[in-house]
């Protein structure tokens, strides 16, 4: 209870009483900083990523002419992707996604890799490809550019990745209002997710919402096997 001036006693309601107590104060303190510990303790993990197709072995040759295949991905995960130097199209905003790719990733260090397999290995040669990786700032030790024999490639990319691969095709074109020839191969744009067990683990789209939800799960599978 207090006196006023008046000489009145007031009592003290419950709710001054409990916040006067040390006690009150200590419980509190406890609470906030215990909490997010039970949280983070308790918290439900997203189910595993599904197993879809185990890659088979395959051997290329990267942008410096150099041999590169499962191999050197040993312990990796990585994002395969399927393109060409001169595709008239779809190319030119998947290769711009994927430097977003390459950039978000960075902090993952070598424990993630980017490939670009190409459908045209007449035309992209490991110099082609060197040129291109350098025109796209992409990084050698993260991303890598992959050429070799046409039956070879066609097989990993139908047969491995399980995604199309189309044949080389004329088609017209008008460019500065001009009409001119062009050639297109049919390829898919979805990017591939591939654990560090050669399993592929997703497909995804090239919009915002497709490589937001790479991002989450290339998290989901690099914390599960390092933390």
């Amino acid at each position: 209870m207090t006196e006023s001036v008046t000489g009145y006693i007031r009592k003290e309601s419950a709710l001054e009483r409990l916040v006067s107590s040390k006690a009150f104060w200590a419980l509190l303190i406890l609470l906030v900083f215990t909490y997010p510990i039970y949280r983070s303790v308790n918290r439900t993990l997203p189910a595993p990523l599904p197993k879809y197709y185990q890659v088979p072995e395959f051997n290329f040759v990267n942008q410096f002419n150099k041999p590169f295949g499962s191999n050197d991905l040993k312990g990796r995960f990585y994002v395969a992707s399927f393109a060409f130097t001169t595709c008239p199209t779809t190319c030119p905003r998947l290769m711009e996604k994927l430097k977003v790719v390459q950039k978000r990733v960075r902090g993952l260090g070598n424990k993630i890799a980017i490939l670009t397999f190409t459908v045209d290995p007449e035309y992209d040669t490991p110099q082609v490809l060197k040129r291109h990786s350098h025109k796209l700032k992409a990084n050698p030790y993260v991303w890598t550019f992959l050429t070799g024999k046409e039956a070879e490639l066609r097989k990993i990319v139908v047969d491995g990745f399980k995604v199309p691969m189309g044949k080389r095709e004329e088609i017209k074109g008008v460019v500065d209002a001009t009409e001119v020839t062009m050639f297109d191969i049919a390829h898919t744009e979805k990017l591939v997710l591939v654990d560090d067990q050669s399993n592929v683990r997703g497909y995804y789209s090239i919009d915002d919402n497709g490589l937001n939800k790479l991002m989450i799960d290339i998290g989901l599978l690099v914390n599960r096997k390092y933390n």
